[in-house]
């Protein structure tokens, strides 16, 4: 691996590492009560994320270019299997941290709800007082949470199921659009602008169906109607489904630039 991809993956880490522990936020707006500003702290992270894309979408489409022009022989695929691993890593390690980081954002939710201010919040986090916490909540997952992972919880097969797909394909969108630039060079310029083929779908999935069924789970445990174990169980299978959905996405690259570049060639 040379050093554009490296940076490309570290990227693409930060991406899917920041959309996973946004499940993290829903557990600590739950045990705070303080949904709405669990979510406004949250975009914090967010900006990095979408920082992140920003600069990936060109870093990737200039490296696709380069070798291009070259015609070197690159294996251009084995760069986007590269990337979608770093998915997977990434969707794993922010498995792993979520119960720190659930913990140390219900601290941060409670902080700012008492002193009402984002830069006293970050100078507290910066502060040499603000290190202490994070020895005091560091979890890695408990094998009790793993194993309760039988016991009932709300999310539905289908809902699990759903959201495998539709990671998937939000996961592969982009990189199938810019391969299928690879495969039809005369087309690249209008393959790059149809990741919205793939995409749609997936966005169709995660908001019309997906979000609104996860915001009624969270609703539910907030008035009592649902308990918090089970909704941590739930949590637990969405994150699952978000990795197996992040490693379908490997399989999933090359049927998807077929068709966006078959779409290219027929508009």
């Amino acid at each position: 691996m040379d050093r554009p991809l490296a940076i490309l993956c570290a990227l693409t880490f930060v991406i899917h590492l920041v959309g996973t522990l946004a499940y993290a936020v829903r557990i600590a707006g739950v045990r705070t009560r303080r949904i709405a500003v669990s979510f406004a702290l949250f975009n914090i992270l967010v900006l990095v994320s979408r920082t992140s894309n920003s600069f990936q979408g060109p870093f990737l489409a200039k490296r696709i270019e380069q070798h291009l022009s070259r015609a070197d022989g690159h294996d251009l695929l084995a760069d986007f299997r590269w990337l979608l691993l770093a998915a997977s890593i990434a969707t794993l390690a922010g498995a792993l941290l979520v119960p720190t980081f659930q913990r140390l954002f219900s601290r941060a939710v409670l902080h700012f709800q008492q002193h009402r201010s984002l830069p006293r919040l970050v100078w507290h986090g910066l502060a040499r007082s603000g290190y202490e916490p994070w020895r005091r909540v560091a979890r890695l997952p408990s094998p009790v949470h793993l194993r309760a992972m039988r016991q009932r919880h709300a999310a539905t097969a289908g809902v699990i199921a759903m959201n495998v797909f539709a990671t998937a394909l939000w996961t592969v969108g982009v990189f199938a659009s810019l391969y299928a630039g690879c495969l039809d060079p005369s087309l690249r310029v209008t393959a790059s602008t149809l990741s919205s083929v793939i995409n749609g779908v997936a966005t169709i999935l995660m908001f019309v169906v997906i979000d609104p069924q996860l915001s009624v789970m969270t609703d539910d445990v907030v008035d009592g109607r649902l308990g918090e174990p089970a909704f941590r169980r739930t949590i637990v299978w969405l994150i699952a489904s978000r990795l197996l959905g992040t490693l379908l996405a490997q399989a999933l690259i090359v049927p998807a630039a077929m068709l966006i570049a078959f779409i290219a060639r027929a508009i």
